[in-house]
């Protein structure tokens, strides 16, 4: 399947909020370019056809911005070989764009990460692999109250010249910061995320209500992975979570693997944000796709056992969730519609980032960035700009 334009047909396509039965996609040079239903389908001898299953369903690619690797590789490995592994690897899952996620550690391993990442983003990325759209810098600006996995040991306190150092290492690839606003330096920081056009995200943080509102006021319009190592929701203290809940202006990321998160938590976490107000992560290391065993995260031994990963001590170290089982579990526990979990893996991440002009949707114009689901809802196939990147039934490149 190496043709530069291809037809899918005869499926359901969930294209800018409605279905269309009996449908085709043409692709045309990585972008769709029409949608329609098969009964309006004109000429199509120029195009390779792929036909699927009538009951199989295409939905946009999803987008992950929060995961560190995947099939044995880490974005602190800082290589181009680590990168790609994961670029490859995230189709299985439905992922057809990610932000490479750091982790707190020295400041030499983050630099090596960062100029690792960015070359690689400015470089020529190719079809028929997940697109990288940016960089996911968690830590070290966080609260060790609230480090989890963090090695508390590199954590420091939000330093503005220091963030301008590596905002220049990784070419402007920086696209979200997790930090804590509460610590000193925090809202200068957030002030300056906001003003060039970063996601400023509170996370790992034991920020009170009211020091979320002062962090909403600088510019702070995200939390990370939402309930995990932040101040929760009390009666007398609403915390970060109540201010989650509270406030539209934050869109909240959430590991739906039913470990980092009671299934009840995840849907009073739905009832509260509604499906605009969530955004699927996977918060994924290196072990995802890989057996259980030990393997390394920012320096410190985990052990994955029975679909979780924790550190010696028992702490949750990131998740070996895929993201296309993350969609089907929200259902579950949210009691959603699969249009809503696509909100949550696919436009809100979009718009977030502020790419929903190319990603994010079936739409005409927009990366070919397509999702095909089984009767299972499980992925079959994923199209990365137009090219096949994972066939369910074998290779198909």
């Amino acid at each position: 399947m190496s043709t530069n334009s291809k037809l899918i047909k005869g499926i359901q396509i969930y294209s800018d909020d409605r279905w269309i039965e009996n449908g085709f996609i043409k692709i045309k040079d990585e972008k769709m370019v029409e949608i329609g239903s098969t009964e309006q389908l004109s000429s199509q001898e120029e195009f390779e056809v792929i036909e699927i299953p009538s009951n199989y369903k295409a939905v946009p690619g999803f987008i992950d911005v929060h995961i560190h690797g995947a099939n044995g590789a880490d974005t602190m490995d800082a290589t181009k070989e680590a990168l790609e592994t994961m670029a490859e690897a995230l189709p299985r899952e439905g992922t057809t764009s990610f932000l490479a996620t750091t982790i707190t550690q020295e400041e030499q391993q983050i630099e090596k990460a960062l100029l690792n990442a960015g070359a690689y983003i400015h470089g020529k990325q190719s079809p028929g692999m997940a697109e990288i759209l940016g960089i996911h810098l968690e830590g070290p600006f966080v609260n060790k109250k609230r480090a989890g996995a963090q090695p508390i040991q590199h954590i420091i306190d939000p330093n503005l010249d220091l963030f301008k150092k590596w905002e220049a290492l990784s070419e402007h690839s920086i696209k979200l910061v997790t930090l804590a606003p509460e610590l000193p330096g925090g809202l200068q920081l957030v002030n300056y995320l906001a003003e060039n056009g970063m996601i400023a995200s509170i996370g790992h943080t034991d920020a009170t209500y009211e020091e979320v509102l002062e962090a909403i006021d600088a510019g702070v319009n995200h939390v990370t992975h939402l309930y995990n190592q932040q101040r929760g929701l009390h009666h007398r203290e609403p915390g970060v979570v109540g201010a989650a809940f509270l406030k539209d202006e934050l869109k909240a990321e959430l590991i739906v693997d039913g470990v980092h998160v009671h299934p009840e938590m995840v849907k009073l976490a739905y009832r509260q944000k509604g499906n605009k107000g969530i955004i699927l992560i996977t918060d994924a290391m290196r072990a995802k796709c890989l057996k259980n065993g030990h393997y390394d995260l920012g320096g410190q031994d985990v052990i994955v056992q029975d679909g979780k990963a924790v550190l010696s001590d028992g702490t949750l170290a990131g998740s070996i969730l895929r993201l296309g089982q993350g969609v089907k579990n929200i259902l579950t526990f949210a009691d959603c519609e699969l249009e809503d979990a696509v909100q949550m893996a696919a436009v809100n991440p979009a718009k977030q980032l502020n790419v929903f002009d190319r990603k994010g949707s079936i739409s005409e114009g927009k990366d070919a960035d397509i999702v095909i689901l089984d009767e299972n809802l499980d992925v079959y196939m994923t199209l990365c700009r137009g090219k096949v990147a994972y066939f369910k039934g074998g290779e198909a490149k």
